[in-house]
């Protein structure tokens, strides 16, 4: 499996459906698809990689897939777009919720779905972005010196 596609995630009806190359076929990828849920544990489906078991050779149909299973299997209903401020940076996911004016984040690492975010409570969604940032800045080291890249918001690519 390749890296998580997080930057080509799609927010949909309580879930994140998360695409990547499963393989390739005569140098054309073949893309499948994994899911996180905005109830947690709680829902059967989070951390699902393709419950329905079928794939795409294209990114855009294997959104519609995931769609379409979901519209089919899941039975969460969603008020909210739990994933509406996520954003992508140096291949990591960040997931940054707010709840009585007390932010919070999720943290994925580009080959996982286990979140790996330190418990801590921010102020205001730039503050935590700031505080993410620069702890993965310190922790990547690529080609021999930091280099920086800016932070990607995907609710901006939708």
């Amino acid at each position: 499996m390749s890296r998580l596609l997080y930057e080509q995630s799609v927010s949909y009806n309580g879930y994140l459906i998360i695409p990547f190359v499963l393989n390739k076929a005569e140098s054309q990828s073949i893309y499948s698809y994994k899911l996180l849920s905005e109830l947690g544990h709680k829902n059967k489906l989070h951390k699902a990689d393709n419950p329905g078991g079928i794939y795409a050779n294209k990114l855009e149909l294997i959104v519609d897939i995931a769609k379409k299973y979901l519209q089919e299997h899941s039975d969460t209903v969603s008020t909210i777009d739990y994933f509406k401020h996520r954003y992508t940076y140096r291949n990591d996911l960040i997931i940054i919720y707010e709840e009585a004016g007390k932010y919070f984040y999720d943290h994925y690492k580009p080959y996982s779905l286990n979140n790996v975010a330190a418990p801590k409570i921010f102020v205001s969604e730039q503050d935590c972005i700031n505080w993410v940032k620069a702890g993965l800045d310190r922790s990547y080291l690529v080609d021999g010196n930091k280099r920086g890249r800016e932070l990607r918001s995907s609710e901006q690519e939708e």
